[in-house]
């Protein structure tokens, strides 16, 4: 009895003393525990569904970022960021533009405009491409010689890029691969390409030679454009060697497109106007958002089995430990030192199923990064390989975000404690 006594004394005294000593070392101890029992399959079930939320979410992040930058890149690549050209009400912005004057003021404006990397000015003209007796409705895009294209050269899959002659235009043209095998096109195959007059109604034809094939993945870009020399346009439209159809501009943020828009909006002269790529294509922006509304259902869903997963785990441990309950009780114990030892039991499975989650998923990422495993239709996603772009500090809000969570939730089973009878928890089998 004396014993006993004493002991009680001490328990009281060594949970007053600490905080977490006594809790830490018996869930330590029952954590580690090596003996077969069911609570140890409940706990390896706990760490791996905590581990397959994190995984899921680290991967739905990754491949978010990346499929939403390349897309982006891929639309920003063909056309810029932002154009610039005659202001038309009510007309829609893909197709050809009024003449306008190449405007050293509105230039000095564009390169003035914060987040202007540059410009290149741009025409457009619609035509019908006839090739082995079939024909294709396409818009030329006009380019000019001396302006830097490398946005549009890296989608040059065959052949060479136009070769600008010192004569009135260049009769050198891409198409699309696309086209190309719709009207059994090959390289340096001479073209037919038919002009009608929006004035006049009168009907002319140039013959042209595709010397290069391109492929964005776009179908709204493959299924449309032919690129040639913006002379031809010029020609075809009797313009002066000074018009052009406007002005494509890049930025440095794509992010920032709007603010840039509105900003140039506000400086142009009255009869330009300013319009994003967004505002030009919104099917296709509207689908790249949609993506977020998928990664926001996947964390919530995720989220929400972790959670649960943990609950459940951590009753099925305090069921399965009602007489340690019970014993601890009698021997003094205070509730708040039995829900720390559950808390702690629980915190140290949410940090193995994160920790675990984290390195799985991170892994993946980078083998996909390095292999390109995954592929995709590019009918329907625009590209062939998913891409992956890992932002760190995403990444650890996640496991951040996750495990201060669960940690919250864990409190609620451990509510159950005070009520637990130390006589009955003892007689519970």
């Amino acid at each position: 009895m004396y014993y006993a006594h004493a002991y009680k004394n001490t328990i009281r005294i060594f949970t007053k003393t600490t905080f977490l000593g006594l809790s830490y070392h018996i869930a330590k101890r029952i954590a580690f525990n090596k003996q077969q029992s069911f609570s140890r399959f409940i706990i390896r079930l706990s760490v791996a569904a905590t581990a397959v939320s994190i995984i899921a979410m680290i991967i739905t992040l990754a491949f978010v970022n990346g499929f939403q930058e390349k897309v982006a890149e891929k639309v920003f690549g063909f056309w810029g960021h932002i154009r610039i050209q005659k202001y038309e009400s009510g007309k829609s912005l893909v197709s050809e533009e009024l003449p306008l004057i190449k405007n050293k003021a509105v230039e000095d404006i564009i390169t003035a405009t914060p987040g202007v990397v540059s410009y290149q000015s741009f025409a457009t003209k619609s035509a019908v491409l006839e090739s082995n007796q079939e024909i294709e409705g396409v818009l030329i895009k006009g380019i000019e010689r001396s302006e830097n294209h490398q946005a549009l050269q890296q989608y040059l899959v065959a052949g060479k890029w136009i070769n600008f002659s010192d004569r009135l235009y260049s009769k050198e043209v891409l198409v699309s691969d696309a086209i190309a095998k719709q009207l059994q096109i090959k390289l340096n195959d001479t073209i037919k390409v038919h002009f009608v007059s929006t004035t006049d109604a009168q009907k002319t034809y140039r013959k042209l030679i595709v010397v290069g094939l391109y492929h964005t993945g776009i179908e709204e870009y493959d299924k449309l454009f032919m690129i040639a020399d913006i002379n031809l346009i010029r020609r075809i439209n009797n313009w002066e060697n000074n018009q052009i159809g406007g002005y494509e501009v890049f930025i440095h943020q794509h992010q920032n497109i709007d603010g840039i828009s509105n900003n140039l909006s506000n400086q142009l002269p009255t009869e330009w106007m300013s319009k994003s790529i967004k505002e030009i294509y919104p099917n296709i922006f509207d689908w790249l958002d949609i993506q977020d509304v998928n990664r926001n259902v996947v964390f919530i869903v995720m989220g929400i089995v972790a959670l649960i997963n943990l609950i459940t785990c951590l009753l099925i441990l305090m069921l399965e430990r009602t007489n340690m309950i019970g014993l601890l009780k009698s021997m003094g114990a205070t509730n708040w030192t039995i829900q720390k030892i559950f808390i702690v039991y629980a915190t140290f499975i949410t940090l193995a199923g994160v920790g675990f989650g984290l390195l799985i998923g991170v892994g993946i990422c980078l083998l996909q990064q390095a292999t390109g495993f995954i592929t995709l239709d590019e009918a329907s996603y625009y590209i062939t390989v998913a891409p992956i772009k890992i932002i760190w500090w995403q990444v650890a809000a996640v496991c951040a975000g996750t495990t201060f969570v669960c940690f919250i939730s864990l409190f609620l089973p451990t509510l159950l404690i005070p009520k637990i009878s130390p006589v009955k928890a003892i007689e519970f089998k």
